[in-house]
């Protein structure tokens, strides 16, 4: 791994591991705001916490050494999670600036998992 992309896929994971812990964090302590957003989009409040936790265990996921197939599962559990945020929000007729944040997720998602380092990736058969 040369070092410029060893640098952009820690400089896209750390903006990464704080975005979901950030957006973790509302989502556990249920949040005023963020629970507006999600009665907004027709999602029960009992899903804010379960959000919470999930992220915090993907941030850990990716961020620990080894243990490439969870990691896998981490950045799958990240993109399903954000694109329904995205389908959510406009199914919901939100204006595009709501699409902001997870889009933004979306691609530091993308380019985190296409630049991880080999010791990261799973084997192929």
């Amino acid at each position: 791994m040369t070092k410029r992309n060893k640098i952009i896929y820690w400089v896209a994971t750390l903006w990464l591991a704080l975005g979901m812990t950030a957006t973790g964090i509302v989502q556990f302590i249920k949040m005023k705001e963020e629970a507006t957003m999600m009665t907004h989009l027709g999602y029960p409040l009992y899903f804010l916490p379960l959000l919470g936790v999930w992220k915090f265990l993907g941030v850990i996921a990716i961020l620990i050494p080894k243990f490439a197939l969870l990691k896998e599962w981490a950045y799958a559990g990240f993109f399903f999670a954000m694109s329904g945020a995205v389908f959510s929000h406009v199914a919901s007729g939100d204006a595009a600036k709501e699409l902001f944040g997870p889009v933004l997720l979306i691609v530091l998602i993308i380019i985190s998992w296409y630049f991880r380092p080999a010791d990261r990736k799973t084997v192929s058969a």
